[in-house]
């Protein structure tokens, strides 16, 4: 018996917005590269893709920093808007230093900054994305449409900018 693993990108992949179809994309690129989705395929996608699909793009003139945050943010020299942000995202905040905050975040996990995250946005927003509200519910919610769609039993897997996965198989 052999195994092989085959990764294949789908590009070019169109930009995502919010209310965007993932599961529709994902097809519409698969098409587009002759590829069809078999049983035991998995397909894995950046945290980004799905936040920013889901909506969780979050404006920062459109934040109020709190006292904790204009503190933290004098600490730590960073955006006080973007601190707000991480301070409503986290459970703890367990240490800082100049440019960076280690939080526990409200999921769980300890990471930077509470996995808020300015990169892959346009040129100019004065924006940020945060982690999707519930990772494993949009991971389990994207790999149903692909089966329903293909019927295939295909799994999904939603990894964030650190690596972490949540996976539905």
């Amino acid at each position: 018996m052999t195994t092989t693993l085959a990764l294949t990108a789908l590009e070019p992949f169109p930009l995502v917005r919010e209310g965007d179809d993932l599961a529709a994309l994902i097809l519409e690129g698969l098409a587009a590269a002759g590829l069809t989705l078999q049983t035991d395929d998995a397909v894995v996608l950046a945290q980004k893709v799905v936040s920013k699909a889901e909506g969780r793009r979050v404006w920062l003139d459109e934040v109020v920093p709190s006292v904790e945050a204009l503190r933290l943010a004098a600490e730590t020299g960073k955006d006080p808007r973007e601190v707000e942000l991480i301070l409503r995202e986290s459970r703890a905040i367990l240490r800082t230093r100049p440019g960076l905050i280690i939080a526990e975040h409200r999921l769980g996990f300890i990471c930077a900054n509470a996995g808020i995250d300015h990169s892959n946005l346009e040129d100019g927003e004065e924006a940020v994305l945060l982690l999707p509200r519930d990772p494993e519910a949009s991971a389990r919610r994207l790999r149903d449409r692909l089966r329903a769609a293909t019927g295939a039993q295909v799994g999904v897997l939603v990894i964030d900018s650190h690596g972490r996965p949540w996976r539905m198989g």
